[in-house]
């Protein structure tokens, strides 16, 4: 018996959990509104430990979905870094 969500549907909820974080505080900057980023390094770190626990195939199904988080991050820090 196992405590808690399986691994592999709890990873792809917060791999979507984190993606509309970004994607909702990249539009709320782009529109002129401040945000508050507490907690996404949290969400990050959560969902990179769960794929870590993964079976190795199943954790190689997150590889782009990762990525794609790095390019959402990427994309948030240049929002956050060019002046209005």
């Amino acid at each position: 018996m196992t405590n808690g969500p399986t691994p592999t549907p709890y990873a792809e909820t917060l791999h979507a959990s984190v993606s509309a974080t970004l994607h909702t505080a990249r539009a709320l900057l782009t529109s002129g509104r401040q945000i508050d980023l507490a907690g996404l390094d949290n969400m990050i770190g959560i969902l990179c430990a769960q794929v870590l626990d993964l079976p190795i195939e199943d954790a190689r199904s997150f590889r782009e979905p990762l990525q794609a988080i790095g390019d959402l991050l990427d994309r948030l820090q240049e929002c956050l870094t060019t002046p209005a």
